[in-house]
């Protein structure tokens, strides 16, 4: 009779410490993807006609806080300024292992070009400051224990206020 009451404790205790573990350390959350600092390598501007070109040296991190290591894909980052596009980065697929940040260094070109005369970017040239956004998803796959595979993405949504004069970017605000 003992027996059988150790063998269902036994099971009850292997039942309740399986959940508690299913439920901490299996639980897969969505990785972070964030731009962590931007610098600027070259900045050409004119007021008349309006118009800039720039050279950005950006790092950006994936940070993955589950158990198990992140795969993630190709993806863009766009950068935009008053919601028209003004140049684009590339992130080359990669892992994040379990538990950690992987920090990446982007370069990007951006320009004027595509932005209409009527926009408020000559005010903003000679005030001095150019307030750009950037927007990316990141796709991959989250591996726990070499058994559970799941797709997770990130999303990052950045702005940031590039101060002309001093050719310095200030104010990262990462969402």
């Amino acid at each position: 009779m003992k027996l059988v009451v150790y063998a269902a404790a036994f099971a009850i205790f292997q039942t309740i410490v399986i959940l508690v573990f299913s439920l901490t350390v299996m639980r897969i959350k969505n990785p972070k993807f964030r731009l962590t600092s931007v610098t600027v390598e070259d900045l050409t501007a004119v007021p008349t006609p309006v118009s800039f070109n720039m050279k950005l040296s950006a790092q950006v991190a994936v940070k993955n806080t589950n158990f198990g290591h992140f795969k993630f894909d190709n993806t863009t980052i766009w950068f935009d300024y008053g919601g028209v596009g003004v140049g684009e980065a590339f992130v080359a697929r990669g892992r994040s292992k379990a538990r950690s940040t992987k920090k990446m260094n982007v370069t990007v070109e951006l320009n004027s070009n595509n932005i209409p005369n009527n926009s408020s970017l000559e005010n903003d040239i000679k005030a001095g400051f150019v307030a750009l956004t950037c927007h990316s998803k990141l796709s991959g796959k989250v591996q726990l224990m070499k058994l559970i595979k799941k797709r997770k993405s990130a999303e990052m949504s950045c702005a940031m206020l590039l101060n002309m004069e001093t050719r310095v970017v200030q104010d990262i605000n990462c969402q």
